[in-house]
C-alpha cells in the first residue's frame, strides 16, 4: 500500500480523455486506478492500477475494493466511460435508451456510493463526472436522448455535491464540446486540430482537483467553438 499520494480512479482510461486524464494526472503526483473493459490495452506500473471494470455489469464495488487494496486510499474519482447512440426521442428504442442511461447515469452513482467512505476519509475528496455540453443543451435532434442522459449526469453532480459537501467532498460536472477523440471524429466533420485536445481537459481537470474545499468548480464547461451552453 502506499498512503503519500493522492489516489484517483479512472473509468475508460485507456482512451481519449479518460487516457489523457491518466497521463495527466500522474504526471502530478497521482497514483491512478484504471477501470477497463479490455485490461489488456494498458499495461500497469508502480503509479498505475489496472482493474476489469464494464459499467454494464455492475462491477463499481470490486473495483473499489482492489483499488482499496493497492493503494489504502482513495481520494478522487473520475466517471468518465459514456457512451452516445444517435437518434431523436421518436427513433431512439428503449433499450437504447436504457443502456445510454445505464452507462452514463446508473453506473457513475454506484460508483460514488462504492467509494463513499474512503472519499470522506480523504477529507479532501474528489469526483468528476464527464457529462458533455449536451448536459446543458440539446443541440439537435438526434442527440437529444443522449442529451437527456448528461443532464441527468450535471443534476447527479450537483447532488453529490449536497450530498458531500460538510465530509469535504467536492464534485464537478466536466461539460465539453467536441474533443479530439475517435468519437467526435465519428459525430462530426470538423478537423481534429479545430477540437479541443484531451491534454487541454487534463490540464483543467487537474487544476480543479487540486483547489481546496473553499473553492468548488461545480461545472466546468469547454468548448473549441462559439456556442451558448443553455
Amino acid at each position: 500500500m502506499d498512503k503519500a499520494r493522492r489516489i484517483v480512479m479512472i473509468s475508460g482510461a485507456n482512451r481519449g480523455i479518460g487516457a489523457a486524464l491518466a497521463r495527466g494526472l500522474a504526471q502530478r503526483g497521482w497514483g491512478v486506478s484504471a477501470g477497463l473493459r479490455d485490461v489488456g490495452s494498458l499495461a500497469p506500473d508502480d503509479n498505475l492500477f489496472v482493474h476489469p471494470f464494464d459499467a454494464l455489469r455492475d462491477q463499481e464495488q470490486a473495483w473499489v475494493d482492489a483499488t482499496y487494496a493497492r493503494f489504502g486510499r482513495i481520494d478522487a474519482v473520475i466517471a468518465n466511460a459514456g457512451i452516445m447512440i444517435p437518434g431523436s426521442i421518436l427513433e431512439v428504442s428503449d433499450a437504447d435508451l436504457d443502456l445510454m442511461l445505464s452507462v452514463n447515469v446508473r453506473s457513475p452513482v454506484r460508483l460514488v456510493r462504492a467509494a463513499w467512505p474512503h472519499l470522506v476519509a480523504s477529507g479532501a475528496g474528489r469526483v468528476v463526472i464527464v457529462a458533455s455540453l449536451s448536459g446543458k443543451r440539446v443541440k439537435s435532434a438526434v442527440s437529444g436522448p443522449y442529451a437527456m442522459t448528461k443532464h441527468a449526469a450535471v443534476a447527479l453532480t450537483h447532488s453529490i455535491k449536497k450530498a458531500g459537501w460538510s465530509d469535504g467532498i467536492r464534485a464537478t460536472a466536466l461539460c465539453p464540446g467536441f474533443v479530439a477523440t475517435d468519437m467526435a471524429q465519428a459525430l462530426t466533420s470538423t478537423p481534429l486540430e479545430n477540437m479541443t485536445q484531451p491534454e487541454d481537459i487534463a490540464a483543467l481537470v487537474g487544476t480543479v482537483l487540486d483547489l481546496p474545499n473553499t473553492a468548488n468548480v461545480a461545472e466546468l464547461a469547454i468548448s473549441c467553438a462559439e456556442e451558448d451552453s443553455y
